[in-house]
């Protein structure tokens, strides 16, 4: 598994580094052509420079034309011909009053036309300050012009080699998600291989501070000066193959999971056999000198021998039969009949009486109007009981109090079992119940294991240690079903 990862996570450093490399080629090629369009864009300046200096030279040969001054004596010659040379740049004259007096390099529809003309103007006025003409006196001409058409095909031009980088940008050649900003890094000019819906929303500065934690953006500059980002981040495969070394360690896990719970499953299973086995081998080997008792009883009582001993001898038969018939139920599903609790408690609490220290003090204490009937099996839920109490006797060393109480919650009855004995200590709580578990001297420790798997197993029922200090005692909860 561990060379698996391994394997894995050198395969996905690789694949990283290739599309690092795909994205800083990409990011390479798109800063040389964000250098052409601000080359472009420099370009054009000088163009308008140009331009305007043609209008000015236009508009100082028209001021010399038109000077009254008598010992001024121009090159008339060279001066128009200054003036008709402005092939390309529309130009208007007009008046103080804009009150147009002649156009040039316009097309022949406007100049026909007073109203276009008109137009014309104020067109030109919003896109560049007027050059003024100064005759004599207050009387003034202002000079009106516009972009050359040269100028303004080229500036188309230059429009579609924008929108054009701005499209290579959205829609790049590695796939990766990525987003074009303003100079802010507050609006989105642009995004690509990214859901709409999250660049959509008034604020998406989340979203950009997102990608920026993952790489760093790439500055373009189209202008001097001027700064615009493209912010991306890794790609949904990438992202997928940097998880898949997590994946695999999770499914890897979930299958070892199942495999211990089966191991789990197949130990358990093999440890009930050996309890059901055992059980019943007891049963077995417990019934030929039953049976053997059993027919010594009949001849003893035939001969009219001590009734005394007879009654006794016949009492310790019958435990032993039970005995014997609660190891045969052991792995057998047992019959459940509704009983009288108190009564089934009762009787097993006078077997224990009798056979117990007279230092030790029994009460059973319970609501005497009620009546608390549960389904059990007498045999089986009797040994829990004795196994409580026999527990509780060796805890108290032979001198203390028993007491058993029995209630009801809801739909469930409860039996307490509470002895003044030497208590369980916190970190032996939870291991009271485990096969092997014992604080004496003898036994196999599997009294309180086996009181589990009746009550839990076959009465569908609860038993847990309910509390306990070391010195003072312990109670013990069985939990049955109504």
């Amino acid at each position: 598994m561990l060379c698996s990862l391994w394997y894995s996570s050198i395969i996905v450093n690789k694949i990283s580094n290739e599309e690092r490399k795909k994205v800083e080629l990409w990011a390479g090629a798109i800063q040389k052509k964000a250098n052409l369009v601000n080359y472009t864009d420099k370009l054009f300046d000088k163009l308008r420079t140009e331009e305007r200096k043609k209008v000015e030279l236009y508009v100082e040969a028209i001021k010399r034309l038109t000077n009254p001054n008598p010992n001024f004596n121009p090159d008339y010659t060279f001066l128009s011909k200054v003036v008709t040379s402005n092939t390309t740049v529309p130009v208007i004259l007009a008046d103080q009053e804009k009150n147009i007096k002649t156009s040039r390099n316009l097309d022949s529809l406007i100049s026909q036309s007073q109203d276009s003309l008109l137009r014309q103007l104020v067109i030109m006025a919003s896109k560049y300050e007027p050059i003024e003409i100064n005759y004599y006196g207050d009387q003034k001409d202002f000079v009106y012009y516009k972009d050359s058409k040269l100028f303004s095909e080229l500036q188309k031009v230059f429009a579609d080699l924008q929108q054009s980088f701005i499209t290579e940008v959205v829609s790049n050649a590695v796939s990766v998600p990525v987003i074009y900003t303003d100079s802010s890094k507050s609006k989105i000019l642009a995004f690509g291989n990214i859901d709409s819906s999250l660049v959509q929303k008034p604020d998406v500065s989340g979203l950009i501070a997102k990608m920026q934690s993952e790489n760093l953006p790439i500055k373009i500059e189209l202008q001097e000066g001027h700064f615009n980002y493209i912010f991306y981040q890794d790609s949904w495969i990438l992202t997928q193959l940097k998880y898949y070394p997590l994946i695999q360690f999770g499914v890897i896990g979930v299958f070892m999971l199942i495999a211990y719970f089966l191991f789990s499953s197949s130990r358990r299973a093999e440890q009930n056999q050996v309890w059901v086995g055992m059980a019943k081998e007891t049963a077995h080997q417990l019934g030929t000198p039953l049976s053997s008792l059993m027919a010594w009883l009949e001849l003893i009582r035939a001969r009219g021998n001590d009734q005394a001993m007879v009654v006794e001898l016949e009492k310790d038969i019958n435990r032993l039969g039970t005995i014997t018939e609660r190891f045969s139920k052991i792995g057998s599903t047992p019959v459940l009949t509704p009983h009288n609790m108190v009564e089934v408690i009762q009787h097993a609490i006078n077997y224990i009486k009798s056979r117990s220290s007279q230092k030790i003090k029994f009460s059973v204490n319970y609501a005497e109007t009620e009546t608390f009937l549960a389904q059990v099996n007498i045999p089986l839920f009797e040994w829990v009981i004795e196994n409580l109490c026999k527990n509780a006797i060796d805890a108290m060393e032979g001198v203390g109090s028993l007491t058993l109480d029995i209630g009801e919650m809801g739909n469930q009855i409860f039996i307490d079992v509470s002895d003044t004995g030497k208590g369980i200590s916190t970190s032996k709580k939870k291991t009271v119940f485990e096969p092997g578990f014992t604080t004496k001297k003898r036994g196999w420790g599997l009294g309180l294991s086996l009181s589990k798997r009746i009550i839990e197993d076959y009465h569908s029922g609860k038993i847990f240690v309910r509390e306990t200090k070391v010195g003072e005692g312990t109670t013990f909860r069985i939990l049955l079903n109504k």
